[in-house]
């Protein structure tokens, strides 16, 4: 994306897409962009309470090295629902069979890593800044790391913010066939255990879709962070 230079520079001030300079709060959201779908702001900083307010409105940050802090909100959002999440008879057997466990929060610098890596040409959004802002989240209890293991070795793995009954996961990673899917099937039934109304996947993909992942409009899925997303913690075994 080709952005005006003096966004290249490192600053606490939230822009609007549109070049309008704004107040430490975030524009409103149909201001963003429809293409780039969901580009909102530029600027600001990855401070705990930019970021706790951000995720309570629906807003994320997404760049990469070299760009500015860019804030989207994208319009229709990818979630996937607890209770719907769709388990096939592959997936069913290989849950059956026990052969992968389950954590959280055991390796959450690890998964970090691992999802930062081995992408095309190292283009990640998952930068330095990123990896730092993300840790300071985990330790003050907002991010969570779930871990997939197959004979005692870190396979796949999963990393987001919780707010309220409200999980937003960021990045998935997996090493070997299916760890991945059976991550999320086990996060999927935890989730719905504690009441949790969706996790937000934010952009669509034929992977999240095969799971049962749905669309939701900004405007509704705006509504359910009203009725569910706030400062709460949950603290995860």
């Amino acid at each position: 994306m080709d952005l005006d230079k003096k966004y290249l520079h490192s600053n606490k001030d939230l822009y609007l897409i549109k070049n309008k300079r704004m107040s430490n709060s975030f524009p409103n959201q149909e201001d963003a962009l429809d293409n780039p779908n969901g580009l909102l702001a530029i600027g600001g900083d990855l401070s705990e309470k930019r970021l706790l307010n951000a995720y309570q409105k629906g807003i994320f940050p997404w760049f990469n090295l070299g760009q500015p802090i860019l804030w989207w909100s994208p319009n229709p959002r990818c979630v996937l629902i607890p209770k719907y999440f769709h388990i096939s008879r592959t997936l069913r057997r290989k849950l059956n069979n026990n052969s992968f466990s389950i954590t959280y929060n055991k390796e959450f610098k690890k998964v970090m890593h691992e999802c930062s890596i081995n992408r095309v040409d190292d283009n990640t959004w998952i930068t330095p800044s990123i990896k730092h802002a993300f840790f300071n989240l985990y330790k003050s209890g907002y991010a969570h790391s779930v871990e997939c293991w197959e004979n005692k070795k870190l396979v796949g793995g999963l990393y987001g913010v919780v707010m309220g009954k409200i999980f937003f996961g960021e990045s998935m990673y997996s090493r070997v066939s299916d760890a991945s899917k059976i991550l999320l099937a086990h996060l999927m039934d935890r989730l719905e255990s504690l009441n949790f109304r969706l996790l937000d996947c934010q952009i669509e993909s034929d992977h999240l879709k095969s799971l049962g992942a749905q669309l939701f409009s900004r405007k509704k899925f705006n509504k359910i962070l009203n009725n569910h997303c706030n400062l709460d913690k949950t603290y995860f075994s």
